[in-house]
């Protein structure tokens, strides 16, 4: 018997694949609205009914981010031990590559859209709560000594590097970075750089297996 045919993904849904798949090639400033409909082979008309203007469209895989990131940050509660620190920190890296294009032209983005600036502050208090239960679960693991305004500072720290690690990769390698053939290494070298802040408080054991997590990365 045949299969039923599968439903057809809806068109809104479609446009923001193909909308953050471009602004991930390309960065934002650089597609227009009339490339994503040309890409789509869909009227620009078809376009603007679903998504009135390019900011909409921003602020919708915005939304998707955000999701996407409350999923990931309650587990930070769970941190005990280095290697969860790195698996999730990993996880963290993995979805700014997903949505790279919002780290890559954030200053840019953020002067040009209130709504965004007010929403991406809102992001930020929340990798800094999570950070900071990351922290005090490695502490209650034993892997770490650290609190008070020590640790405010250190889990600030560890969103400035998560935040602006794309940027400085690209800066670093701007032919290669943002290339998908590259992204396993710079995203460990990210996760890597963002527990390295926390070399200095590890326990012995721990910073030894920080060490031989991060070998793979640091040698690029």
């Amino acid at each position: 018997m045949a299969k039923p045919a599968a439903k057809p993904r809806r068109t809104a849904e479609r446009i923001l694949e193909v909308t953050l798949e471009l602004f991930n090639r390309h960065g934002e400033p650089n597609v227009s609205t009339t490339l994503i409909s040309a890409e789509l082979s869909i009227s620009p008309g078809n376009l603007y009914y679903h998504y009135p203007a390019k900011d909409e469209l921003i602020n919708a895989l915005v939304e998707r981010y955000e999701r996407a990131l409350a999923e990931i940050l309650p587990a930070a509660e769970s941190v005990r031990h280095v290697e969860d620190a790195w698996l999730w920190l990993h996880m963290l890296f993995e979805l700014v590559w997903d949505y790279r294009f919002l780290y890559r032209d954030l200053n840019d983005l953020l002067s040009k859209n209130r709504k965004l600036e007010t929403r991406f502050q809102a992001v930020m208090r929340a990798k800094e709560r999570a950070m900071h239960q990351l922290l005090e679960g490695l502490s209650r693991g034993g892997a770490i000594g650290l609190g008070g305004p020590e640790s405010a500072s250190v889990a600030s720290t560890m969103v400035v590097v998560l935040t602006y690690w794309l940027s400085y990769e690209y800066v670093r390698d701007p032919r290669h970075a943002l290339e998908p053939e590259f992204a396993a290494a710079a995203l460990g070298r990210g996760a890597y750089h963002a527990l390295a802040l926390l070399i200095a408080h590890l326990d012995a054991a721990s910073r030894e297996h920080l060490q031989s997590l991060a070998a793979a990365y640091i040698a690029k």
